[in-house]
């Protein structure tokens, strides 16, 4: 028999208000730790802009706090649908709006919230790449908490494995899997953070706009594409071209933008 580490029974919910109210309303972790990483990510930015370029000020970029969430959940869902649920659209359109049901995808809200950001630049005069920038080097915080709250809810679980600390998870059938959850929360998470904070102390790359921006965007999508290898695809899509998987096939142009954006800052003076 496989060896596995047993998982961690940590109930997502923290509150259950429904015996009080007589609706389903309840506070959860996932709830708790995404709110938590877009406060800690804003902080953060309040920090890096008290160096040049100084790309906004602190206003601003409490201001944009509330862009940002609004950009990021709406994203977040409507891109999960297109990308993972298109049936959605035609089958029950409602179900699209059905936040409670779950179903977030990043690559969703990172368009949710490139188009907030180019509306909310252009509106207060300020530079897109210089701000974004900014943004990009907070972002993992978010990423870190968010796969945390995928663990502790027990979803997009890995592939089954002999790994040491391969774990069993509630739905996953009875074989250890790769918790490939806390691979993301590493890579995408604490890892991305160190590179960008590292980055970000020379002047070289931080005084160029859109270089951490593309940096961030490479990270993420190589990140995103080694984890896929051991992440158990979901079940109603499974594997595409050539054995990859919808994750992967989504951060490609994320991974060639990037590389666009890292080239271009380096033509700048």
């Amino acid at each position: 028999m496989i060896a596995a580490i047993p998982f961690p029974a940590i109930d997502p919910v923290i509150i259950d208000f429904a015996p009080l109210v007589g609706l389903p309303l309840a506070l959860r972790w996932y709830s708790v730790l995404w709110l938590g990483g877009c406060v800690l990510a804003w902080l953060y930015v309040r920090k890096l802009i008290e160096k040049e370029p100084k790309a906004l000020t602190r206003e601003q970029a409490s201001d944009f706090l509330f862009w940002g969430i609004l950009a990021t959940v709406v994203g977040g869902r409507l891109g999960y649908v297109f990308f993972y649920m298109p049936s959605l659209l035609t089958d029950n359109p409602l179900r699209v709006f059905a936040m409670w049901e779950g179903g977030m995808s990043f690559h969703g809200g990172l368009i949710g919230v490139i188009v907030a950001l180019i509306l909310f630049v252009r509106r207060r005069g300020l530079s897109l790449l210089a701000v974004s920038d900014t943004l990009a080097c907070a972002a993992p915080l978010g990423l870190f908490a968010v796969r945390i709250a995928n663990f502790i809810n027990g979803e997009l679980y890995g592939r089954v494995s002999d790994v040491p600390w391969g774990m069993v998870f509630p739905g996953g059938g009875p074989l250890p899997r790769h918790p490939s959850q806390l691979y993301e929360a590493a890579l995408e998470g604490v890892v991305l953070f160190i590179v960008l904070f590292v980055l970000s102390r020379f002047d070289g790359v931080r005084l160029r706009p859109g270089m951490l921006t593309g940096f961030f965007l490479i990270g993420y999508a190589a990140a995103r594409g080694l984890v896929e290898l051991a992440r158990q695809p979901d079940a109603h899509i499974g594997f595409l071209i050539g054995g990859t998987t919808m994750g992967q096939l989504l951060s490609l142009p994320v991974l060639l933008f990037g590389l666009y954006l890292v080239f271009r800052a380096r033509k700048t003076t």
